[in-house]
C-alpha cells in the first residue's frame, strides 16, 4: 500500500524554493474541482485529516507528518475511503511552511502538537515565532488557524505567541468557549488519550485579519 499509493500523493519541494518564487503552488498539486487548500501540520494518526478531507471533497488538504506511523495509519483511511483531495509531506512541516506562497492557504491546523516539556527542548516546539509569522504570510484574509493542546505550559505558550503576531485575532469570547471543540472539529487520538488521563483540552481558534485592514 505505502509503495503503490504514497508516491501518488506525496510532497517533493523543489530544490530552491523561497515562498515568493512561485516554485511551489498548493493549488496546483489538485485538481480543477478544488474550491479551498487546507494545511495540517502534524496529523499523527490522520484521523482529524481523513474526516476533513471526506466530509470536504471540495476542498485539498495537505498533511506534513515525519512519522511513518502515522502515514501508513492515514493511507489505509485514504484507500478505504477513495479520498482524492490529500497530499502528503513526510518531512520537518516547518521546510513547507517556509515555501509556502503568500495567501495560499485557506485553513490551517496544528493539533496537539508534541509539548516538548523540558525547558532546554522548547526551541523543538513547532509554535514558535518563525512559523507563526510564516502562517501569517502563507494564510489568506479570514483564514482560520486552529490549535490544540492538552498541555498547560504549552499552552501559556502558544498564547503568548499567538499573541505576539498582530495578523491573527483569537475568537474565544468567552472562557468556557476554548474548552469545547466546534461540530467541524472531530476529536483525535491525542485529546481522547488525553480525556482518560484526566487532563482538559484547550481548542483555540485565530481569523487571519484582513491585509488592508493593518
Amino acid at each position: 500500500m505505502v509503495e503503490n499509493l504514497l508516491p501518488s500523493i506525496e510532497i517533493n519541494l523543489p530544490a530552491d524554493s523561497p515562498s515568493d518564487s512561485g516554485a511551489f503552488s498548493p493549488r496546483d498539486l489538485f485538481g480543477t474541482q478544488t474550491d479551498q487548500v487546507w494545511l495540517e501540520i502534524g496529523f499523527g494518526g490522520g484521523e482529524h485529516l481523513a474526516w476533513q478531507a471526506k466530509n470536504n471533497p471540495r476542498t485539498g488538504i495537505i498533511g506534513c507528518e515525519p512519522f511513518i506511523n502515522g502515514v501508513v495509519k492515514l493511507l489505509g483511511n485514504i484507500r478505504d475511503d477513495d479520498l482524492g483531495n490529500v497530499r502528503l509531506y513526510r518531512d520537518d512541516a516547518r521546510q513547507l511552511v517556509e515555501c509556502l506562497p503568500d495567501a495560499s492557504i485557506d485553513r490551517a491546523f496544528i493539533l496537539f502538537p508534541d509539548p516538548w516539556p523540558k525547558t532546554r527542548h522548547n526551541k523543538r516546539r513547532i509554535i514558535s515565532t518563525p512559523v507563526i509569522d510564516r502562517l501569517a504570510e502563507a494564510l489568506r484574509d479570514g483564514a482560520e488557524l486552529r490549535i490544540a493542546t492538552d498541555d498547560p505550559s504549552y499552552l501559556e505558550w502558544i498564547l503568548w505567541h499567538m499573541q505576539q503576531q498582530p495578523a491573527f485575532a483569537w475568537q474565544a469570547r468567552t472562557p468556557q468557549a476554548w474548552r469545547v471543540r466546534p461540530d467541524d472539529w472531530p476529536a483525535t487520538r491525542y485529546e481522547q488519550k488525553a480525556a482518560k488521563a484526566g487532563r482538559s483540552s484547550a481548542f483555540l481558534t485565530y481569523i487571519r485579519q484582513d491585509r488592508q485592514a493593518g
